[in-house]
């Protein structure tokens, strides 16, 4: 029994370390006042990029790195399209998720001929630990920024009331555009955790998802780094749960489909918004272009 509850606990903090980089990128950028719904194509591209720079280098740092680089990428995109073209941001948001899907494709039939999926890599070219010891050391950081810095508090104020930072002389569209950028680059992180953490190459639509999740891990913490980090905790638990349960027989039921198994997680990450959603406050400015 304990060593059951061993490994569902290794498991829970496995998949949840990638929730928790998207996460904690949405917030920044979302503290500051932009919304962020494309953390799920920043995560795609974070885990193809990776994972054919790690095929390639042999270094999974490299492929981590630059995961984190092709999210900071898409954020620039994002921002040029939202910021200075002051787009809806959640239709923009749509536009570059959309965008990001089909990028893989198209990059991987040039450079393996296939559209499916990236080479396998080697053991010693993934990594196993090293992400869930950078990710405590990103929320503990943030934590410590928000709650204890003048960096921090422009950047909870620009979400709240940019028409007082403007008026102190702060550049608001800049603050807006180093946490949009450091959130694509963590998101870019967490993309990249699948590919070479949790998984041995990319393979299509292997974020399932999860950035949308991550999101709504952000909005049940409050915007905040600790209650965010345990809300990925929490559905990274109902997405361990979810892969034990495949093939078991359950008393007087029997064997559950796979399918009904599989959807767990999204339910109840609708469960759970539906219960808690109307409690948690967005910025007062979120979403809301300057003047």
């Amino acid at each position: 029994m304990g060593e059951m509850l061993y490994e569902l606990l290794a498991s829970t903090i496995r998949l949840a370390t990638p929730l928790m980089f998207a996460a904690m990128g949405g917030m920044l950028s979302e503290r500051s006042g932009t919304i962020n719904i494309a953390l799920e194509g920043k995560m795609v591209v974070g885990a193809f990029t990776a994972a054919v720079i790690a095929f390639g280098t042999g270094s999974p740092w490299l492929g981590f790195a630059a995961g984190g680089a092709a999210g900071l990428l898409l954020a620039l995109l994002y921002g040029l399209v939202v910021i200075p073209g002051r787009a809806n941001q959640i239709v923009a948001g749509t536009g570059i998720n959309m965008l990001a899907y089909g990028i893989p494709p198209f990059v991987a039939k040039i450079l393996f001929d296939v559209t499916g999926s990236t080479p396998a890599l080697s053991l010693g070219d993934r990594f196993s630990c090293e992400p869930m010891v950078v990710i405590a050391l990103v929320v503990i950081g943030l934590w410590a920024l928000l709650k204890y810095t003048p960096a921090g508090l422009r950047l909870t104020v620009s979400g709240e009331h940019p028409e007082a930072l403007q008026a102190a002389g702060v550049r608001v569209v800049l603050l807006r555009w180093r946490a949009l950028m450091a959130g694509g680059f963590l998101a870019g992180l967490g993309g990249a955790c699948l590919s070479i953490a949790l998984a041995s190459s990319y393979s299509r639509n292997m974020t399932a998802g999860r950035g949308f999740i991550a999101l709504a891990a952000l909005i049940l913490g409050g915007w905040k780094p600790v209650p965010a980090a345990l809300a990925c905790l929490f559905f990274g638990l109902a997405d361990a749960v979810q892969i034990r349960l495949q093939g078991v027989e359950l008393p007087g039921i029997g064997l559950v489909p796979v399918q009904f198994i599989q959807i767990l997680p999204y339910v109840v990450t609708l469960i759970v918004l539906a219960g808690f959603v109307g409690k948690a406050r967005a910025p007062a400015a979120l979403g809301a272009p300057l003047k």
